[in-house]
């Protein structure tokens, strides 16, 4: 009886080796990995070299992912300022507090709507799923803010945004699949439904929290709407603010050569100091990232 051979082998102790169509499974999907490793890094690169770049190779085009004619003359204008670390130091104070508060918020709900035992669930859901899709409005939030005396304070950045309905129901799938005999032992050992939640479920839930606490960083760092809706003192502003009044303000004509150079490559400065702290901190919760969020997809 003739054996058919695989078409995909690996080498074994037996000294089997790799077909041809394995072989060449590897080579094209190596070379399909590299391909899209650099079209996703081209951009970062490329904003990274122009950031370095002289005005003048700015604005001739010549610029690629190595930067031409070395100058920092914008990163010295920005970082010399005493406001951008005032504003930097605020948007710190502003991610790490609004965070915490929207983890603590988003966790204690979603861990009490994935109780099928809670009396009105279904309404609680609904209502959440509601504001996905329908909200009060600019002037009302705006109108509510201010008559709560919240304007110019971290408040009206943090508690408007404190909770998220996308991570809302993705902490409740994932809180929803966790193994109840678990709950059940330590109900029996005698913890109430806080110490099950803080002692038992959030040890075992580091996955889906790291990954909402990215989730949550990135929307607090970025965000400047709030800021520049609610606060009307610069020294209360967020960085994002400031490098976006610097970004307006370089849009303006400029006759000096330094002037020219802030115009040239402003934009690549600002992005660049925007989003270098987040891709420092995102290496420390990148092995959180993917199974995070599969966990917590398992359920609609």
């Amino acid at each position: 009886m003739r054996v058919r051979r695989p078409i995909f082998s690996r080498r074994t102790s037996g000294g089997l080796r790799d077909s041809k169509g394995y072989t060449v499974f590897r080579v094209v999907n190596a070379i399909a990995i590299v391909v899209i490793c650099f079209v996703t890094l081209y951009p970062f690169l490329n904003v990274v070299a122009v950031a370095f770049s002289s005005q003048g190779y700015i604005n001739a085009g010549q610029v690629s992912i190595i930067p031409r004619g070395f100058n920092v003359t914008t990163f010295g204008i920005v970082m010399g300022d005493p406001m951008f670390w005032r504003n930097y130091a605020n948007t710190i104070i502003y991610t790490a507090v609004a965070t915490a508060i929207a983890i603590a918020m988003t966790t204690t709900f979603a861990y009490a709507l994935s109780k099928k035992r809670l009396k009105g669930r279904n309404f609680f859901i609904g209502l959440a799923v509601f504001t996905m899709f329908f909200s009060g409005g600019l002037i009302p939030n705006y109108v509510l803010v201010n008559s709560l005396g919240w304007r110019n304070t971290i408040w009206a950045i943090v508690i408007p945004n404190a909770i998220s309905i996308f991570n809302l129901l993705v902490m409740k799938s994932f809180f929803e699949n966790f193994p109840e005999e678990l709950e059940e032992a330590a109900q029996i050992d005698g913890l109430n439904t806080y110490g099950i939640l803080w002692r038992i479920v959030l040890p075992l839930s580091k996955a889906v929290l790291a990954t909402m606490v990215l989730f949550y960083a990135v929307a607090f760092w970025n965000s400047w709407f709030s800021a520049v809706l609610y606060m009307s003192k610069p020294e209360l502003y967020p960085v994002t603010v400031y490098l976006r009044n610097l970004l307006m303000a370089s849009a303006q004509p400029a006759g000096t050569d330094e002037g020219l150079q802030i115009a040239a490559n402003v934009k690549a400065v600002t992005m660049l100091l925007t989003v270098l702290p987040i891709i420092c901190l995102y290496p420390f919760l990148q092995k959180h990232f993917v199974s995070g969020v599969m966990l917590g997809s398992v359920k609609a």
